[in-house]
């Protein structure tokens, strides 16, 4: 028989009633240590005062109007939005995958409004954009494909940071060229900065817009605002989402002026999406982790966990084989299954995330402790140690 909850998906046998910062507080009591935070969702841990204080406030005056009308909360977003990236305009939306809709649907509509016959959209193999038909066509991924029939047409996948492919593939008739600075569930893949600026220089050279998905590495999580920032770029359009909302249903499409040209009234809409109760929230995220001296911090935190990481890849030869990825977004390349490190940290309890590549994904809230760091790693370390040998 069914379950009530459709089984989609392959849950570990936990639950939780209560989160503290970094800490997650299972229904028998038992704390974990959370360095999954959501899948990078709650950027600033669980219950987070702050946002606990803007929820509550906005809660008790009006959570939901249509964007027929204006709303306050939504331009107040979007003006902290622009004000701190490349962006003239933003979208509000409810989550990563209705963010990547709209990207692929403002790309095309830029060259349609133009009168020209653009559709193709170049990707890269390994990435993930969300699991709309859409997102999934886009990616390519055969294990998501398989099964849901005709998909969208217009995408085509190339090998993950190859840029002799790149130069062949893109011409005068691509509409876009759309990936991840740094691969999250491809398995925390960083593109190297010379890479990232020979796209922005072929998509110029072509014409072509380029879409940044900077939902799982957005927000802070690399130590920057956004993860192109360290190549010193900036995209066309840009998907947001996960960390924007710290565990409130967030996300956004950022554009300049140019690329939204074609997404006048009526050609995109979203009934939940900017309502006065997730905007509220988004703003107070956006006001702390936008602020340089937090982002320096994430910088430092990152430094301090990745050589604590270091000294476990070295202790632990036949489990791990490296360390990667940037800020508070890193992994450990695994030698065995990650899931298997993922079980073993239950025992020790702590929370991790695989991911593709045999990549064992570390993704903490980005104000964790020093001693919660130390903590982490130890736990980490026994884990390993019940699967040596």
């Amino acid at each position: 028989m069914i379950s009530h909850v459709l089984p989609t998906y392959s849950r570990a046998d936990l639950a939780f009633e209560k989160g503290e910062g970094a800490w997650a507080i299972a229904t028998d009591g038992t704390r974990y240590l959370d360095l999954g935070a959501g899948i990078a969702v709650n950027a600033l841990g669980h219950a987070n005062p702050d946002l606990v204080a803007a929820l509550t406030e906005q809660a008790g005056r009006i959570w939901h109007v249509s964007n027929l009308y204006h709303i306050p909360q939504q331009e107040q977003l979007a003006d902290l939005l622009v004000e701190h990236t490349f962006a003239d305009t933003a979208f509000i939306t409810n989550s990563g995958t209705e963010a990547a809709e709209l990207a692929i649907k403002m790309a095309r509509k830029y060259w349609y409004e133009k009168a020209e016959d653009r559709i193709e959209i170049l990707t890269f193999e390994g990435a993930f954009h969300g699991r709309s038909t859409g997102a999934i066509a886009a990616a390519g991924s055969e294990k998501m494909v398989k099964g849901f029939g005709p998909l969208m047409p217009g995408f085509r996948q190339l090998p993950w940071a190859d840029m002799a492919a790149l130069k062949a593939a893109i011409s005068d008739k691509t509409a876009a060229v759309m990936l991840e600075p740094v691969q999250g569930e491809g398995g925390i893949r960083p593109l190297a900065d010379e890479d990232l600026r020979l796209i922005r220089e072929l998509c110029d050279q072509t014409g072509a817009l380029l879409i940044l998905d900077e939902v799982q590495c957005g927000m802070g999580r690399t130590g920057k605002l956004f993860a192109h920032e360290y190549a010193g770029i900036t995209p066309d359009i840009m998907m947001v989402a996960k960390g924007i909302g710290g565990g409130f249903p967030l996300g956004a499409v950022l554009a300049t002026e140019k690329a939204a040209a074609g997404m006048v009234v009526g050609s995109h809409g979203s009934t939940y999406g900017g309502n006065p109760l997730a905007c509220a929230v988004g703003v107070r995220v956006m006001q702390i982790i936008a602020d340089p001296a937090f982002l320096a911090e994430v910088n430092r935190k990152g430094a301090l966990l990745r050589q604590k990481l270091e000294g476990l890849v070295a202790s632990h030869p036949d489990i791990f084989e490296s360390v990667r990825g940037q800020g508070l977004m890193l992994g450990l390349k695994c030698r065995i299954a990650p899931g298997d490190l993922v079980k073993a940290g239950y025992a020790e309890h702590i929370l991790t995330v695989p991911a593709a590549d045999n990549t064992l994904r570390l993704l903490p809230p980005l104000n964790i402790t020093d001693d919660e760091i130390g903590e982490a790693v130890a736990r980490l370390d026994r884990a390993a140690g019940r699967l040596d040998g």
